[in-house]
């Protein structure tokens, strides 16, 4: 799948401001506009001064204060007062803390032996004139921002949003306005996929439920090729009436799989037709949700711009035993620990089971070739 999610299209790109960078992907590098810091600076309220004149008494001949330049400078057995992210004056190479001096006057005396450049930033020690400091293909994090913003870049182009299609599908399925009959169920699928699609970087477009009628199911598989990706949920399974397959076999589509050594989510459909990627995603909700996860949101996450999509698994530290059949990655809702070292398997009812599902926070993942696990054994976790 990661060789063909290489050749997906190059996203369009478009300029915004600040404000609405985060979370965005970086379409252009950033550079220094100058060097971090321009000038020497205290990172302590104290005294500038020279290190070999340590220990000692100092005359104290001037203060600098942040925020104002100073063409003062420090002799022997001299001392300047210092603030905070004031530039440091020439002559001095250390600066001595206000806590470690006593002072009578103009006059200070300390103990302490400082090695040069102690308590100073020196000049270009973050960043130097013209380095690159972002990439385009990063994720714009609060701390990315504060660094556009810190070189003066008030606008930041980005790559545009993809459009995701969510195709819902089964006469089973009703939308969550209408009224509901026993044998049907509620399309919780599209929201939490709209959900997913919009954490990985895309705008959701949904679709209308498809029903289990051929036409009706091909003009809504064929309105959903007008998005940059498709996301099908139900219908790629064996049954009478699982029609996508058979939809997408008819306009020409190429699969690239079918299946794949996961519970839940083996009927996993992903292909190419119309000159665009779809899923076709097995339609109970937590094998929609985890086959999301695990294989269509590096292609979202790309289409987005995003230069190295990654799974974000983990390890944890069993709270009970853990048994399962062999055979199949098993991915199976957990609670994980606020402190993210313990995790403990969640009682469910199976896929369809959403009440277990919004209760965890993260997936036990059973090794396919492992049978049981003690407590206290480290497990893999899919964090949500």
């Amino acid at each position: 799948m990661l060789h063909q999610l290489a050749g997906l299209p190059q996203p369009p790109r478009e300029q915004i401001g600040l404000p609405s960078a985060f979370a965005r992907i970086l379409a252009e590098d950033a550079a220094a506009d100058r060097d971090y810091p321009p000038v020497a600076r205290s990172i302590r309220d104290g005294f500038a001064l020279r290190s070999q004149d340590l220990p000692g008494t100092f005359q104290v001949v001037g203060e600098i204060r942040a925020g104002e330049s100073s063409t003062l400078s420090v002799g022997p057995k001299q001392a300047i007062e210092i603030m905070t992210g004031a530039p440091v004056p020439s002559g001095a190479d250390t600066v001595v803390m206000v806590e470690h001096v006593s002072r009578q006057g103009l006059a200070i005396t300390t103990d302490r032996r400082n090695q040069p450049g102690e308590f100073i930033n020196p000049a270009a020690a973050e960043a130097a004139q013209g380095a690159i400091l972002l990439t385009k293909g990063q994720v714009l994090t609060y701390p990315r921002i504060a660094l556009l913003a810190t070189i003066g870049k008030s606008e930041i182009e980005v790559y545009a949003k993809p459009s995701i299609s969510i195709l819902s599908t089964g006469d089973e399925v009703v939308d969550i306005h209408q009224p509901v009959q026993p044998w049907q169920v509620r399309n919780s699928n599209a929201w939490s996929l709209a959900a997913q699609v919009t954490r990985a970087g895309g705008n959701p477009v949904l679709l209308p439920i498809a029903r289990d009628d051929y036409a009706h199911t091909r003009e809504l598989i064929e309105r959903g090729f007008q998005s940059d990706l498709l996301l099908l949920s139900g219908g790629v399974s064996a049954g009478k009436y699982d029609l996508v397959e058979k939809v997408l076999s008819d306009i020409g589509a190429e699969f690239f799989f079918d299946r794949v050594k996961i519970q839940p989510g083996q009927p996993l459909v992903f292909g190419k037709a119309a000159g665009k990627y779809f899923f076709g995603l097995p339609g109970n909700p937590a094998s929609t949700m985890v086959t999301f996860e695990v294989f269509a949101r590096a292609a979202v996450e790309r289409l987005a711009g995003l230069a190295t999509p990654s799974l974000p698994l983990a390890w944890a530290t069993l709270t009970e035993p853990f048994r399962h059949k062999p055979g199949l990655t098993r991915f199976l809702p957990a609670r994980l620990s606020p402190d993210g070292y313990e995790i403990t398997p969640i009682r469910w009812q199976g896929s369809s089971d959403v009440p277990s599902l919004a209760r965890a926070n993260a997936y036990l993942v059973a090794d396919e070739s492992r049978e049981s696990w003690d407590a206290g054994d480290r497990i893999g976790i899919l964090l949500q």
